[in-house]
């Protein structure tokens, strides 16, 4: 188990869900790998609360599908296959062009000059090999994308998608030659918002998903 594992303490909220944020946050940044146990003894003991808030909070990471518990061998990080790799694509693909779509005709001068920002920012961290700061540079760059579209309802759904491979980010950023082509592919697509071209900027943001799906389904025959 990870050494990194520390209660993420909010007095506003109740124990269980501290717990189950702090777990979730491990999960998705890959502190707890998928496959991994999730023993109720041994994480009350490193968290320092008891195995109640720690049975619930698993029971709330099943419900997101981040966790599972199999039959006489307990809870663990659930693995994500090739499937929900394309799964959560197709749903990605559809999300993701209305979203660019809209941000194409909504997207204001200062939400374009974050967008600038962000894109610069990224492409600084993949000179700094700090992989956990790189992902969420990206991970910016596309916010700021989707709250162009002016559709927070839309903004959440596709937030929540990017979540689910949020864990596989990192291990994919590790491989540096990949840098020139993200870089690429951001700077295409700011130009085509910037320009305000829905269909070149869908194309751009379809292109980036399928390379990402790739690398992603790469990884998870490589944990398989």
């Amino acid at each position: 188990m990870t050494d990194n594992l520390e209660l993420q303490m909010d007095a506003y909220l109740p124990l269980r869900d501290v717990v189950f944020q702090t777990l979730r946050g491990a999960i998705l940044k890959g502190d707890l790998k998928p496959g991994e146990r999730l023993m109720e003894l041994q994480l009350a003991s490193k968290l320092g609360v008891s195995r109640t808030p720690i049975r619930e909070a698993i029971r709330m990471l099943e419900q997101e599908g981040l966790a599972v518990t199999i039959p006489r061998k307990g809870a663990e990080v659930a693995k994500m296959t090739e499937k929900d790799m394309e799964d959560v694509l197709e749903i990605r693909l559809s999300l993701e062009g209305l979203a660019v779509r809209l941000s194409c005709e909504k997207i204001t001068p200062a939400a374009l000059q974050e967008l600038k920002v962000a894109m610069e920012d990224f492409e600084e961290k993949t000179r700094s090999g700090q992989f956990v700061e790189m992902a969420k540079a990206d991970v910016k760059f596309h916010e700021i994308l989707y709250k162009a579209s002016n559709n927070p309802k839309l903004q959440q759904l596709l937030n929540n998608l990017r979540e689910q491979m949020y864990r596989y980010r990192v291990e994919y950023l590790k491989d540096d030659s990949i840098y020139p082509r993200l870089i690429e592919e951001h700077q295409k697509m700011y130009d085509a918002l910037k320009s305000k071209d829905s269909k070149l900027a869908e194309s751009y943001v379809e292109r980036h998903l399928h390379n990402q799906a790739e690398a992603v389904k790469k990884i998870i025959r490589e944990q398989e």
